[in-house]
């Protein structure tokens, strides 16, 4: 993994409530620099991400002029973190080599 940090898990309690880990900005100009051939729609940034033993796909989405990393329910509850929680995590922008938005697809 190419990125290391901790973060406060905060939630969103919109209409698809989710959490979110914010990457700090010595990070983002990490993944600024990274991401010029691999982001996509609306700025986002497909990155593979572990925290504990637990290990994913999924993509960093613009939020403040920074990054935002979306944690999985699954994720959550597999090293029980919950909101509050200071995680601490590692990353890596990784193209999306075919995978689909949604992270189905072969993998990189």
């Amino acid at each position: 993994m190419d990125l290391e940090f901790s973060a406060e898990l905060w939630e969103w309690r919109g209409p698809a409530p989710f959490y979110w880990l914010t990457v700090p900005e010595d990070g983002c100009a990490h993944v600024r620099a990274e991401a010029a051939g691999t982001s996509y729609g609306w700025g986002a940034v497909p990155v593979r991400a572990r925290i504990g033993r637990t290990e994913w796909e999924t993509s960093l989405l613009p939020k403040d002029g920074g990054y935002v990393l979306p944690v999985k329910d699954a994720v959550r509850k597999a090293e029980r973190v919950d909101e509050g929680d200071t995680v601490s995590v590692a990353m890596r922008v990784a193209p999306r080599s075919g995978r689909q938005a949604n992270g189905t697809g072969p993998t990189c």
